[in-house]
């Protein structure tokens, strides 16, 4: 790859990076302000951080990840080989994976960045993995579910959801279970985004 080349990619990674940094904050509704006095650093540099004048080190991103709430890895793979296709589309082998099968969801990134009024993501559940801590989050909600068996209790009650039926709730308290022997795959799409 030319130089040039190798330089535009690396000007391209730096700008998802900033943006995504920029959108978990105000998807956390946090200031620069707040955000610099969390992570012990000046609004300034936060600022420049989202704008990507600044490159954050990698205990810098740890740091983002914990104050956020999410894996440090989402702030990696940033990979779409076709220009045109930046910011628009999503191959399914280019996904960006959050979590882990030791924590029984793993979740995929199927929009194609963090900007915007949503998020989509690709929620497969192992059997008998469930959420045991109520959360709420100030987001409307909602899901599909591609396949197998998906239990979702939303402000105390519980919901028996199969293959093809789908779900909605506006900031409400919720808990989810996977009943079944298989994985449960749900199409999950969060506004704000919070990832």
């Amino acid at each position: 790859m030319p130089p040039t080349a190798v330089r535009s990619e690396q000007e391209n990674r730096e700008r998802l990076l900033a943006g995504d940094i920029r959108a978990l904050r105000r998807a956390r509704g946090l200031t620069l302000a707040e955000t610099g006095l969390k992570l012990g650093r000046s609004v300034g540099w936060v600022s420049q951080v989202e704008r990507g004048l600044s490159i954050p080190s990698l205990s810098d991103l740890r740091a983002f990840a914990d104050l956020f709430g999410v894996p440090v890895s989402l702030f990696f793979s940033h990979d779409v080989p076709v220009e045109n296709e930046r910011g628009v589309v999503v191959r399914a082998g280019s996904r960006r994976t959050l979590g882990t099968t030791d924590s029984g969801l793993v979740e995929e990134l199927l929009s194609p960045d963090l900007g915007g009024s949503f998020e989509m993501l690709r929620s497969v559940f192992a059997p008998g993995a469930e959420l045991k801590v109520e959360a709420r989050r100030p987001t409307e909600e909602a899901g599909y579910v591609a396949s197998g068996s998906f239990d979702i209790e939303i402000s105390g009650v519980w919901h028996r959801l199969g293959e093809g039926d789908s779900f909605r709730f506006d900031g409400k308290p919720f808990r989810w279970r996977n009943p079944g022997a298989e994985p449960a795959v749900v199409i999950w799409v969060v506004s704000p985004p919070v990832y």
